[in-house]
C-alpha cells in the first residue's frame, strides 16, 4: 500500500509540475523566461568524461593502460547502430520525440506498478538516466526525481539527441569498473564493439539494467535471460528482422575476458616519473619551484600531480623508446647473477638518439615501488674518475696519454688515500693509472686541475644530489655526500659516445592526444663538455679498462667497447658503466642498507650483468 501511495503521489506531482511548467512558460513574457530560470538554478557545464590513456613502446605496442574508471570513449558515428537500437527499444522508445521526460511512459509504468503493488517498471528516459549518471547519483528520493526532471529538460535544451545518446552509451556502468559500451566490449569479448555480433551486443546491453545481477562473470545465465528479452524488444520495434532475431537468440555467447595491460613495471614506473617532469618543465611548475618556500613547494607539487592526473583522465598516449627485448634482458640478468640479499639497477641508453631504452628498478621490482634506477643515489667510487678527473685533466692541459703521473702514496691536509691493496707504483702513464684504477694518481690530478675547475665539468650533467660540500679531494675517488643515480651516471657517460657533447636522455618520445596530435615532447640541445681531441683520448683510455684493466670480465667483441668500474669503501657498491656500439649501459650493485658485499667481490656480478645485457 505504501508503494502504491508513493507512486500515486509521484504521478500527481509530475502532472502538476507539467501543468505549472506550461503556465510559467506562458507568463514568460511578463516575468522571466524558463531558460533564464533554469540557467539560474541548474548549471550544465561542459561535460567531460574520463577515458583511458596508454603508454606504448617503440613499436607502438601498448605496454600499460592508465585509468581509474575503465572507459574507451566512442563518438556517435562510431557506435554500432544495433547498440543504440538495443537501448532505445528497452529503455526509451520515444527518445527522439520527447523533451527529456515521457508522460505516457510515466502513466504506463504507474498502472503496471499499481496492479503489481510493487515497482515492476520504470519510466525514466535515457536523458533522465544520463542525468543520474552525470549529476545526481541513483538515490531514490522525491527530491532527486524533481531535480532529475529539471536537469533532463536542460540537457535536451543544451545538447542534440545524438550527443545525448553518445554520452549515455559512454557513461553506463557494466560492472567490474567498466564504463561505456566500448570498454565493456574490450573487457568481456577482447574486441571492439564494431566487431560484435547482434547476439553479443544484446548480451552486453543487458548488464547496465542491474550490473551486479547481470554481471557476465558471475551471473552468466541471468545475463542471457535478459539478452533474450532485449532481442524480443528489438524485434517488436522492427530494429531487427525475424531472421536476425532467430540467429541471435540461438547464438552461443562465449566470453573472452581481457586483462588490463600492465607490462614492464620498472620502465613504466620510470615513465610516470619522467612524464611528471615533462609537464613540470613545459607548464612552468619547475620554474615556480625554484623560488618557492617549502610550504609553497608542497602546494605546487600537489597542483602538478593534479594536472598530471587530469591529463591521464582526458586520454593521452605516451610514446616511449622502450626496447622490450633489452628490458627483459636487463631484468633477467639481475635475477640470474645476484643473491637474495643483494640489489641492483641498470640503465640502457641508445646514445645516437639519446633515448632510455631500458631501465630497471631493482630485483623483484613492483610497480610504483622504490625505483633504484633513478631514486637511489649512491657513491660512484672510481666510476667518477673519467668524468671528474681524467677528461678535465686532458682537456685543460692537452697532455698525451703517455705522460706520467705519480702513483705512490699521497697526503694533503690530513687526507691520505691509498691505492687498492696499499701498493705504490711510482710514475705510471695516465693510461695505466686509469686502466688499473689507481687512487693516488686521481687525487693528484684533481689537486692539479683544481677542484672548482674539475667540478665545473660536472655541471652539464645536472647531478641532482651533488652539493657544495662534495667539492674536496675525496671526490676523486667517489667520496660524495649522496652520489648519483644509475640513470644519471649512465647518461653522463654517453658524452664519451657523442664526441664530447652531452644531451640528456629521455624515455618519452612524445605525448599525443587519442587522435595523434602532439601535446608534449622534450626539447634539448647538445652541450659541449670537452673537445673532440679529449674525447678521442678518453675513448682510448676506457677501451683499455675493458681490454686490459679492471673491466676485462665485461669484454665483448665490438666495433667499440669501453667503460669504467667503481667500488666504494667496504665493498658497499659495485659499478660498471660502459659503451658498446650504439648503447651506453650503467650497472649498479649493492644493498639498500649499505653493507659489505666482500663475499661476492671476486665473482664481479656487476660485470657479468653488464655483459649479459650487452651481448
Amino acid at each position: 500500500m505504501r508503494i502504491a501511495t508513493g507512486l500515486l503521489i509521484t504521478l500527481l506531482f509530475f502532472f502538476s509540475f507539467a501543468y505549472i511548467f506550461v503556465l510559467v512558460t506562458e507568463e514568460a513574457a511578463y516575468v522571466q523566461s524558463i531558460d533564464e530560470v533554469l540557467d539560474e538554478n541548474i548549471q550544465i557545464d561542459t561535460i567531460s568524461l574520463s577515458t583511458n590513456s596508454y603508454i606504448v613502446d617503440r613499436n607502438q605496442a601498448v605496454i600499460s593502460e592508465v585509468y581509474s574508471e575503465n572507459r574507451i570513449y566512442l563518438p556517435y558515428d562510431e557506435i554500432p547502430p544495433h547498440v543504440i537500437e538495443a537501448f532505445l527499444a528497452t529503455e526509451d522508445r520515444r527518445f527522439f520525440e520527447h523533451k527529456g521526460y515521457d508522460p505516457s511512459a510515466i502513466a504506463r509504468a504507474f498502472m503496471v506498478n499499481m496492479q503489481a503493488n510493487s515497482i515492476e517498471q520504470g519510466a525514466s528516459t535515457v536523458t533522465q538516466q544520463l542525468v543520474r549518471n552525470l549529476y545526481l547519483g541513483h538515490n531514490q528520493t522525491y527530491d532527486r526525481k524533481i531535480s532529475e526532471l529539471l536537469y533532463a529538460f536542460k540537457l535536451e535544451e543544451t545538447f542534440t539527441k545524438e550527443q545525448i545518446i553518445e554520452l549515455y552509451i559512454n557513461t553506463i556502468f557494466f560492472q567490474n569498473n567498466i564504463y561505456g559500451f566500448e570498454a565493456a566490449s574490450h573487457f568481456y569479448f577482447s574486441k571492439p564493439s564494431a566487431e560484435l555480433t547482434l547476439g553479443e551486443i544484446a548480451f552486453l546491453s543487458a548488464v547496465p539494467n542491474n550490473p551486479s545481477h547481470y554481471n557476465p562473470l558471475t551471473n552468466y545465465d541471468n545475463t542471457v535471460l535478459r539478452q533474450q528479452w532485449i532481442l524480443q524488444k528489438m524485434l517488436e520495434v522492427n530494429a531487427i528482422s525475424d531472421e536476425e532475431f532467430e540467429e541471435a537468440v540461438n547464438e552461443k555467447i562465449t566470453l573472452n575476458q581481457s586483462k588490463r595491460i600492465d607490462q614492464y613495471p620498472d620502465y613504466v614506473t620510470y615513465i610516470h616519473h619522467e612524464f611528471k617532469q615533462l609537464i613540470a618543465k613545459n607548464e612552468g611548475y619547475s620554474q615556480r619551484m625554484k623560488t618557492a618556500s617549502d610550504e609553497e613547494k608542497a602546494a605546487i607539487e600537489n597542483q602538478l600531480q593534479e594536472r598530471v592526473n587530469t591529463l591521464f583522465e582526458q586520454g593521452i598516449i605516451i610514446e616511449t623508446a622502450l626496447d622490450p627485448a633489452m628490458q627483459k634482458k636487463a631484468v633477467d640478468a639481475f635475477n640470474q647473477h645476484l643473491p637474495n640479499s643483494i640489489q641492483g639497477a641498470a640503465t640502457v641508453i641508445h646514445h645516437p638518439t639519446h633515448e632510455v631504452v631500458a631501465i630497471t628498478g631493482g630485483k623483484g621490482f613492483e610497480k610504483f615501488g622504490f625505483h633504484r634506477g633513478y631514486q637511489s643515489y649512491r657513491q660512484p667510487g672510481s666510476a667518477i674518475k673519467p668524468l671528474l678527473i681524467y677528461a678535465p685533466y686532458l682537456n685543460e692541459y692537452e697532455v698525451p696519454l703517455q705522460s706520467k703521473i705519480n702513483a705512490n702514496n699521497y697526503c694533503k691536509n690530513n687526507y691520505c688515500p691509498n691505492n687498492y691493496g696499499g701498493g705504490e707504483y711510482g710514475d705510471v702513464s695516465i693510461s695505466t693509472a686509469l686502466m688499473h684504477s689507481y687512487n693516488t694518481p686521481a687525487v693528484r690530478i684533481l689537486d692539479r686541475v683544481g677542484i672548482e675547475t674539475a667540478f665545473s665539468y660536472l655541471e652539464p650533467f645536472q647531478f641532482e644530489k651533488v652539493i657544495e660540500k662534495d667539492k674536496g679531494l675525496p671526490s676523486a675517488l667517489g667520496g660524495f655526500s649522496h652520489g648519483m643515480s644509475t640513470y644519471e651516471l649512465t647518461n653522463a657517460y654517453t658524452t664519451f659516445a657523442n664526441d664530447g657533447e652531452f644531451v640528456k636522455a629521455y624515455g618519452i618520445r612524445q605525448v599525443t592526444d587519442l587522435n595523434g596530435n602532439t601535446l608534449y615532447e622534450w626539447s634539448s640541445s647538445p652541450t659541449r663538455v670537452w673537445t673532440s681531441q679529449t674525447n678521442d683520448k678518453m675513448k682510448t683510455l676506457l677501451n683499455k679498462v675493458v681490454t686490459e684493466g679492471t673491466g676485462k670480465q665485461a669484454h665483448l667483441s665490438s666495433s667499440y667497447i669501453g667503460g669504467k668500474t667503481g667500488t666504494t669503501n667496504g665493498y658497499h657498491d659495485f659499478w660498471f658503466v660502459g659503451i658498446r656500439n650504439e648503447y651506453t649501459t650503467g650497472v649498479w650493485v649493492g644493498k639498500d642498507k649499505q653493507e659489505s658485499m666482500a663475499n661476492v667481490r671476486h665473482s664481479k656480478p656487476h660485470l657479468s650483468i653488464w655483459r649479459d645485457i650487452m651481448k
